[in-house]
């Protein structure tokens, strides 16, 4: 950013799509605009296969003539569906994606823990796979479909990788203890998480909870076995 800043930027907007703590968008946002640009926090939810299909939610958040730059090459072009933050602060968009991200990583804990119990108490994964994709159709039903065939361990590439599901939690634990609460989910699933590193490294799979879970209940991290 520094080398992007040396040049004349006036008339030039910065269009910022990563996932960074709150506090770090409102500096970034402060020194590009002093440098005489302007700046668009834009934050996405989907995997990098919903970015290549166009597929992605769009967050953005920055004052509203800058948005309005960026806004033709969200929806129609890289994402389905925006989130219009415009003329509120920047840090709004990364709370929401921050937040938003924790609701990822519950519902991978809670598929986790329902598919252990599904196999310990003889219910079964495939019944209860039924349930969720009858249930919860989309997101559910993915994740599930991604543990019960074992991509969550087969797969040589992440999806979403561990070190990054992690920073994810992390800045969510860092959020709610600055608001003066907590998100204990988030820590059960930031501690399964740890597991998938300790045993994967750093090709390591979000959905790798399933298998940390595994572990933890003496079934082993990979099924199918």
């Amino acid at each position: 950013m520094d080398s992007a800043l040396k040049g004349d930027v006036k008339g030039k907007v910065f269009v910022e799509c990563s996932t960074v703590h709150p506090d770090t968008s409102e500096a970034l946002a402060t020194k590009i605009t002093e440098a005489g640009a302007e700046f668009v926090a834009c934050p996405v939810f989907g995997a990098p296969a919903m970015a290549d299909a166009g597929q992605l939610v769009c967050v953005l958040a920055g004052p509203k003539a800058s948005v309005q730059k960026a806004l033709p090459y969200c929806k129609g072009v890289m994402g389905r569906a925006n989130i219009d933050f415009s003329d509120q602060p920047i840090s709004q968009a990364l709370k929401l994606k921050i937040i938003g991200n924790t609701f990822i990583i519950q519902m991978i804990e809670a598929l986790s823990e329902g598919h252990v119990l599904a196999e310990k108490s003889g219910l079964g994964v495939e019944n209860l796979h039924t349930f969720v994709e009858t249930m919860f159709p989309g997101p559910y039903t993915a994740y599930s479909n991604r543990m019960i065939s074992g991509d969550y361990w087969k797969r040589e590439e992440p999806l979403f990788a561990v070190d990054l599901a992690r920073k994810d939690a992390g800045h969510a634990l860092d959020l709610a203890k600055s608001a003066g609460t907590s998100m204990k989910a988030v820590e059960v699933g930031d501690g399964h998480l740890k597991v998938v590193k300790e045993l994967r490294g750093e090709k390591g799979d979000i959905a790798g909870i399933y298998g940390a879970v595994r572990h933890e209940a003496e079934l082993g991290f990979e099924n199918g076995k």
